[in-house]
């Protein structure tokens, strides 16, 4: 669909060659860039380049297609570096590396960008999602499934036409994935754009990682499979797309919410005005035409706006406007626009589930880093597994420990922080002694 982030100014940390060591024509599974060969084509304009894209239009207008500008070819040599813990990524480096892209938030002005991947929101939250939006449900094979698989890295994908102007985010993340080398792309992508969602005041994203990158270029996915903006008929292209993911009616409406953050540029998209009263003055380079006018802020503005019609300084594509034309859509974006807290829950988990659609996860269960402790998440609960000696338990007891399990908090799918079990044993120790005590 569209892309509605660009990325932030000024990085001065970001060298000439620094620039010169993106997108590896061919890598093997993890990325170390530490002995690239650089690009004569990117060195000169490094600089320039980085200026903030503050206008990368979102869902519609995350996903929207632009016009494509030149790119920038690049080849260089890289060496392999495992995750320090053997992981697809490192718990530790993951965290540190959010820090870091909050930091570049607080220092630009570019959430919209980082929606998809890294440090700019606007950049980012359109890396991220232009990645995972490639997922086909209907192919098992790995990596030919598209999806979140770090493969957005290589110019083959970059070249899309739906991805033009992408190249200013990677260089906007890419001092990050030198410094955190035990981080997959895949991973800083998603990374970067719920961390972007978050900073421009948006709900908490349940997230996880451990995502495995692709290693070369030939594992892109074909072209054509992200939505477009103005198609003939909005509703049923957005079903088409989505429904391919594996996304729902909800989730399109939840997720073109986030067309609340950045702007559209008439020459890199192809949408939009020059420019509005509410971005004449900026922030970044100044013009373009955005779907809110608080335009780096997280909230259900987007749908309030869309309903109401009457500033014509804000932008509504066909894929905007048929979420209030079409009858299942409509049910959605109409709560959305009453109520910003049921918005903020549907985003939340509609972004979790896109940024994992055809992740290979190492380990499988997912990294966990937002409990204070970067660690693997816990695994499910599995009743069987607590029995004793070499005796399975039966059916019975298993369904008894489940409902047992399940009343304090837990499920299969979530288990309970504390160790329940050890609880059991404690409780039937102390009755035990209480028992005794009665006996005397």
């Amino acid at each position: 669909m569209a892309e509605r982030l660009r990325l932030p100014s000024s990085m001065s940390s970001l060298s000439s060659a620094a620039a010169s060591r993106l997108l590896p024509l061919a890598t093997k599974t993890r990325l170390s860039l530490s002995t690239p060969s650089p690009p004569s084509s990117l060195s000169s304009s490094s600089s320039s380049s980085l200026k903030c894209l503050r206008s990368t239009p979102l869902l519609s207008h995350l996903f929207l297609r632009q016009r494509r500008s030149p790119f920038p070819g690049a080849t260089g040599s890289y060496n392999t570096v495992a995750s320090p813990k053997g992981l697809a990524s490192d718990p530790d480096q993951l965290k540190a590396a959010r820090d870091d892209i909050k930091d570049l938030l607080k220092t630009t002005f570019c959430h919209p960008i980082m929606v998809y991947i890294s440090p700019n929101i606007n950049a980012t939250v359109r890396l991220g999602w232009h990645e995972a939006g490639t997922y086909n449900k209907d192919i098992e094979e790995w990596p030919q499934r598209g999806g979140a698989n770090g493969s957005l890295r290589f110019e083959v994908e970059l070249k899309h036409a739906a991805n033009a102007g992408l190249l200013n985010a990677l260089k906007l993340l890419q001092p990050i994935k030198e410094k955190y080398s035990g981080v997959t792309y895949a991973d800083l992508f998603q990374l970067a754009g719920a961390t972007a969602i978050e900073e421009a005041g948006g709900p908490k994203i349940p997230m996880k990682y451990g995502r495995v990158d692709v290693s070369a270029p030939e594992q892109c996915p074909e072209e054509g499979r992200l939505p477009a903006a103005g198609p003939p008929t909005p509703a049923s292209h957005l079903r088409e797309v989505f429904y391919r993911m594996g996304l729902d009616d909800k989730e399109i409406v939840a997720l073109s919410g986030a067309h609340t953050l950045g702007r559209s540029r008439p020459e890199r998209s192809g949408w939009g005005k020059q420019e509005t009263k509410y971005t004449k003055d900026g922030p970044g380079a100044p013009g373009g035409q955005s779907w809110t006018v608080q335009w780096l802020k997280f909230d259900n503005s987007y749908f309030k706006d869309i309903k109401e019609k009457r500033d014509e300084d804000l932008l509504v594509l066909p894929t905007d406007a048929v979420l209030f034309e079409d009858p299942s859509f409509k049910l959605y974006a109409e709560k959305y626009a009453e109520d910003m807290d049921a918005f903020f829950k549907d985003y939340a988990e509609a972004h979790a589930k896109l940024s994992n659609l055809g992740a290979k996860f190492d380990p499988p269960e997912g990294i966990s880093i937002d409990d204070g402790t970067a660690k693997a998440a816990p695994e499910k609960f599995v009743a069987a597994k607590y029995s004793s000696g070499k005796r399975e338990l039966s059916e019975a007891m298993k369904q008894k420990i489940r409902a047992e399990y399940e009343g304090l908090g837990g499920s299969p799918d979530k288990p309970l922080q504390s160790n329940y079990f050890l609880n059991i044993m404690i409780g039937v120790a102390v009755l035990a002694f209480l028992a005794s005590l009665v006996a005397m």
